[in-house]
């Protein structure tokens, strides 16, 4: 579809959703094929107005889906993503809302073309109020305090939206290997090196394999967890105007899954586009911690370590992948961050293996 038809697309439907008469205004996107714009209302009201055209990415797999038909669908069935179904938003807000907690409203949805109008939460990011010299202990405790009532009860196979249900997927072993083992692929890609060989290849599987099965049995069993899946500071705004946990706003959650209950809060604590403290990791860690009496201190920890290694290869490959694949070089500044935070997870007693794998195949002078 050409800019022009997929302009009077939208035009249409914020005629028939009653906001023709909105000041459209574009606000800047993230990685996915998402657009957003915020809407101005004659009232001195403003929305949000979010265009994911389902044309876009690759298909979705369902909860039946066998490997072999995920590989056939492509990178989001593989990596269980949600390819920017608006559905999926819809209805892992209206879960979320119904666990107190404060997502978005939703004002008018087009699910066949891909059109969302819901409630604008403002731009009080938490990295934002952060970087403004707001003390971040405070914010991320409340944070940490809404992955506990997230984690709080079983987490639902199916998520209900007008007209229709969505799953909430295991992160299962595939998508965990999904994810990291693209960096076999881009990072030769962006950092000059050979491509690494099989027998590399292959003890770079046998090294992760342990690692990902933490996840994977979490997220099949009775210890996963709902996971918003890219909880971090740019995710999470402000409300100071609502009272306890609903002050903590929740955005970009469609991709949602079933996960190990250390998955969101490493990506908290080891956010790839800010420095986190190791005092304030530490003391979140504790919080989280003693919120969930019910993990064990030592095995979640090395978890943690051990996904949140697992999780910065992950992020290496989508970084090398906008520079090297898209032409985005603002990724090459979050690059050295998220490789200091696979080193430093890398030095847990049992992923010494792990470690000496990038050693030897990525050398420090690689690295960045």
């Amino acid at each position: 579809m050409t800019g022009v038809a997929r302009e009077d697309e939208r035009r249409e439907f914020l005629h028939q959703a009653g906001f023709a008469a909105a000041i459209r205004t574009p606000m800047s996107g993230d990685a996915s094929t998402r657009a957003y714009e915020r809407l101005t209302l004659p009232n001195g009201g403003s929305l949000i107005f979010m265009d994911a055209p389902p044309s876009a990415e690759a298909e979705p797999a369902g909860p039946e889906a066998t490997e072999t038909e995920r590989q056939a669908l492509g990178y989001n069935a593989l990596a269980r993503l949600s390819a920017c179904r608006v559905e999926a938003f819809v209805a892992v807000a209206d879960h979320l809302r119904s666990l107190g907690l404060s997502a978005p409203r939703i004002e008018a949805m087009d699910a066949k073309r891909g059109f969302l109008v819901l409630e604008d939460l403002g731009d009080a990011l938490f990295a934002r109020r952060i970087a403004q010299g707001e003390p971040a202990l405070p914010l991320y405790t409340e944070a940490v305090r809404v992955l506990a009532r997230l984690q709080a009860e079983p987490p639902p196979a199916w998520l209900a939206y007008p007209g229709g249900r969505w799953p909430l997927l295991p992160y299962d072993d595939l998508a965990l290997r999904t994810g990291c083992d693209h960096f076999l692929e881009w990072w030769p890609k962006y950092a000059n090196l050979p491509a690494f060989t099989d027998a590399a290849i292959a003890e770079w599987d046998a090294l992760w394999t342990p690692v990902r099965a933490l996840g994977h049995r979490a997220a099949m069993g009775s210890a996963g967890v709902f996971s918003h899946r890219d909880y971090h500071a740019e995710n999470l705004i402000w409300l100071p105007d609502r009272e306890g946990l609903r002050r903590v706003g929740l955005i970009d959650f469609q991709d949602a899954v079933k996960a190990h209950p250390a998955w969101d809060l490493l990506h908290l604590l080891q956010d790839a586009r800010r420095d986190v403290a190791p005092e304030l990791e530490g003391a979140m860690l504790t919080e989280f911690l003693a919120s969930r009496p019910s993990l064990e201190r030592t095995e979640f920890l090395y978890a943690y370590h051990g996904l949140a290694a697992l999780n910065a290869a992950r992020i290496l490959f989508i970084f090398a992948r906008q520079v090297a694949g898209f032409g985005k070089p603002r990724y090459v500044d979050f690059m050295p961050r998220t490789w200091r935070a696979l080193e430093r997870n890398l030095t847990t007693p049992g992923l010494e293996g792990l470690r000496s794998w990038f050693d030897r195949h990525v050398p420090q002078e690689h690295r960045a």
